[in-house]
């Protein structure tokens, strides 16, 4: 059967994207933020999953105030780069593994999730920059090194899911990736935050004591960091905070014991702290 052996948590800056496409990561401003990724990129190359199944939110690129899916499964052949407002990231089409695809649709429906089924849909920087990061520098005519099957979570109009929901979701995909007949092996994304607010007053926020307790929590005690509020995280790590939420999808695949075996945090990455874990099952 298939299995989930590791689970990633990485930040989907932008603009980390944006100084991959211009060859400035070595500048002074760039350059810890990826020295804390060289680790990863050697970690994915000596446990190359065969599918990664990655979380994401769309950041009003595919989904707008006409349609609002709160948990939107990708099941089309691929999905090509999103123009966010300066053209498509310089990077390849991602190609999705569409017979797990739709085993985990059909799955996640029977196990009382309401997924919404995607069809047809272009990714925006939620999706490529952790790709990026993790698997380095691929151009236009590359490929990544295995499919994606992108979960696109909506964290950006109000209400967004709970914490719990996610993580029990994150249970959820589990079964369904387990049940699926091919032996492979799958590493599971959990993107967005950390701690940032773009906009307003507190514009610039960045609350890295509480960032880190999350790192803690999300490897010792998982159950409770499902069970932050909507309120603590929109007090404390900002309006854009909330996108850590889907973290927690990423960790209820895994299990309640793990490895942590790689932690990268940095400030500021473009008004933002930028957070990435590596969690192997044990």
């Amino acid at each position: 059967m298939a299995r989930i052996t590791a689970g990633v948590g990485c930040s989907h800056v932008p603009a980390i994207g944006v100084a991959m496409d211009t060859n400035i990561t070595e500048q002074d401003y760039w350059k810890p933020v990826f020295n804390g990724f060289e680790f990863s990129r050697q970690w994915m190359k000596d446990n190359k999953p065969d599918v990664v199944f990655l979380v994401y939110n769309d950041h009003c690129t595919v989904f707008d105030a006409s349609c609002i899916p709160t948990f939107a499964l990708g099941c089309a052949a691929e999905f090509p780069p999103a123009d966010e407002g300066w053209g498509p990231r310089p990077v390849p089409v991602v190609k999705n593994h569409q017979k797990m695809a739709s085993h985990i649709a059909q799955s996640l429906v029977l196990d009382e999730f309401d997924i919404t089924i995607m069809n047809e849909m272009e990714v925006d920087h939620g999706l490529t920059v952790p790709m990026s990061v993790m698997f380095g520098d691929h151009g236009v005519d590359d490929e990544w090194p295995c499919p994606v099957i992108p979960l696109a979570v909506n964290v950006v109009q109000y209400p967004a899911p709970l914490g719990r929901r996610c993580y029990n979701l994150g249970k959820a995909v589990r079964r369904a990736i387990e049940s699926y007949g091919e032996d492979l092996n799958v590493v599971i994304f959990g993107t967005g935050g950390m701690s940032h607010q773009l906009q307003a007053e507190r514009a610039g926020l960045i609350n890295s004591d509480w960032d880190k307790r999350f790192l803690d929590l999300l490897t010792e005690d998982p159950v409770a960091a499902s069970e932050i509020t909507h309120l603590e995280y929109l007090r404390e790590t900002g309006s854009e905070g909330i996108e850590m939420v889907m973290w927690h999808v990423m960790r209820g695949a895994l299990n309640d014991d793990v490895r942590e075996v790689h932690r990268h945090y940095h400030v500021p990455a473009s008004n933002t702290a930028v957070g990435h874990i590596i969690l192997e099952n044990i």
